[in-house]
């Protein structure tokens, strides 16, 4: 096995530094505010997730350095928030064009900086170019009779999809009118986002992104008082941060947080169609945040979900998403690659381990041996996949969401018993019933709270005109997707009220 002809860090940073050298220097990538990228900040060494290789680091500002940031963007939103939407339009489409144009270094970055396959890196990029022409087709009759927010929009979002997520959200809140921050997520994506940045403000677009720790930028980018909106996407303890920050500022926001998402198997028989969705919900490692860690399983079926789980997850591939036997094959077709670095992949494996003493019961662990890796390489940060029976409820295994390849079983005898357990994370953003009845999935849907509960298949974030929520904990402020993405980064009639889940009230659309 080899690593891909043209395919190596060194040769992607090169193509970053001939494509926007504004941006990348030979020794450092820039922060970019107040219409002009800096080399400010602190850089720190980066290493990827797929073999330890040395990447680009995060240039890190402090408090300050993000003052002046936001400052800048609150200039550039004044500026911005008045152009004609017609104007506003033209500007996006032509950087979509650009980023189009540059898509296969977009996603061979992806691949670098967070451990994703190729195909997987490819359908972020294309999703979130994809995404936003839709919106641009919608957008003249989504802003009628509403105003762009009174401040830019400050996005701080989580590694695992830097473009379909973060990026797409970008491009959105600048077409209805704001400038634009972006917080570079600490765990990788630096210079996917920054090359995607880069080609943004060519074409005029307001955008900020800079880099640095959670702890030490969140009080600039959450609690700044001339920031129009906040936008967070993360796990629930720094979301938690964010929303007692946000408590008494009155200020919008939306703050999606992880949830356990289960699938639940009830009075089914469909084995072969269940086979097949368990392989494809080990997509990126369950890295994902509508992810189905979680099977809950009606007890006298487990025999046979038992054999059509075991066949499914024997079929898993994994490995170095670059490396090729000989150098004119293409890249290896693969479920997942390594987890976003080394110390996720050691604390999911104290957390199997810990379980496992407690009397969970593994009842598939595969081996690093079956990957698909280069001689030699530093596999540190890959994790076969594993699954385990019942776990303890003091285990985090039990009520969180592991992102990573790890699944966790749970036999029940009574619908509410399987209602309770589907519910185990007080909230999430996607469940799923497997069951044959119509009627008995339309009984049992409105109970699990989850924002979306398929039938037979699994549900995901959606693109274009598809909302997207979450019931419970996992979800607080407003509610993004379709309609509701510019409904939130955007001001309407004065007593109005957003579907979302806020403190005083949730509201479904």
């Amino acid at each position: 096995m080899r690593l891909k002809p043209g395919t190596s860090w060194r040769d992607a940073y090169e193509r970053c530094c001939s494509a926007a050298p504004e941006a990348f220097h030979d020794d450092r990538v820039l922060n970019h505010w107040g219409g002009i990228w800096h080399r400010d900040g602190r850089p720190v060494p980066g290493f990827s997730p797929l073999d330890g290789t040395a990447i680009a680091g995060l240039p890190r500002l402090d408090r300050a350095g993000a003052g002046r940031a936001v400052a800048g963007a609150v200039e550039e939103h004044r500026r911005w928030r008045h152009l004609p939407l017609a104007e506003r339009k033209a500007m996006v489409l032509a950087a979509v064009d650009s980023m189009a144009a540059h898509r296969d270094l977009l996603a061979l970055l992806l691949v670098w900086e967070i451990g994703k396959p190729w195909k997987t890196a490819c359908a972020d990029v294309d999703r979130c170019l994809d995404g936003v022409r839709w919106y641009a087709e919608e957008i003249e009759r989504m802003v009628a009779g509403r105003t762009p927010l009174p401040g830019p929009v400050s996005n701080i979002a989580s590694w695992n999809y830097p473009m379909s997520v973060l990026m797409h959200a970008m491009l959105v809140q600048a077409l209805a009118g704001n400038a634009v921050i972006a917080k570079t997520p600490t765990d990788g994506g630096l210079c996917c986002l920054t090359l995607a940045c880069a080609l943004a403000v060519r074409e005029g677009l307001p955008f900020t992104l800079v880099s640095g720790g959670g702890a030490e930028l969140s009080p600039v980018l959450v609690g700044s008082g001339s920031l129009g909106c906040v936008s967070f996407v993360g796990g629930r303890d720094a979301g938690a941060k964010v929303a007692t920050s946000l408590a008494d500022l009155g200020r919008r926001h939306v703050l999606e947080q992880e949830g356990l998402n289960c699938w639940g198997v009830w009075e089914y028989g469909d084995w072969d169609l269940l086979a097949r969705q368990i392989r494809g919900s080990f997509d990126y490692a369950k890295q994902r945040c509508t992810a189905y860690p979680r099977f809950v399983v009606q007890r006298s079926l487990f025999p046979e979900f038992l054999r059509a789980y075991l066949e499914a997850v024997g079929s898993l591939r994994f490995g170095h998403p670059l490396a090729v036997a000989d150098p004119d094959d293409d890249l290896p077709s693969l479920d997942f690659g390594p987890l976003i670095n080394a110390s996720k992949a050691k604390e999911l494996a104290d957390q199997v381990d810990e379980a496992v003493t407690r009397g969970g019961v593994p009842i598939h662990r595969a081996s690093l041996d079956s990957g698909h890796f280069l001689p030699g390489q530093d596999i540190s940060a890959y994790f076969a996949p594993t699954a385990l029976l019942n776990p303890p409820p003091s285990s985090p295994l039990h009520h969180a969401e592991p992102f990573g390849p790890v699944d966790t079983i749970v036999l029940v005898d009574t619908e509410a018993e399987l209602l309770a357990a589907m519910n185990a994370s007080n909230g999430a953003l996607v469940a799923t019933l497997s069951c044959e009845s119509e009627d008995t999935f339309a009984r049992l849907a409105p109970e699990v709270r989850a924002f979306k509960v398929g039938h037979n298949r699994p549900r995901s974030r959606g693109d274009r005109e598809e909302l997207f929520g979450g019931l419970g904990a996992s979800w607080r402020g407003a509610f993004v997707g379709g309609d509701l993405l510019v409904r939130a980064a955007t001001s309407g009639p004065d007593a109005e009220r957003l579907p979302g889940n806020f403190p005083s009230y949730t509201l479904l659309p």
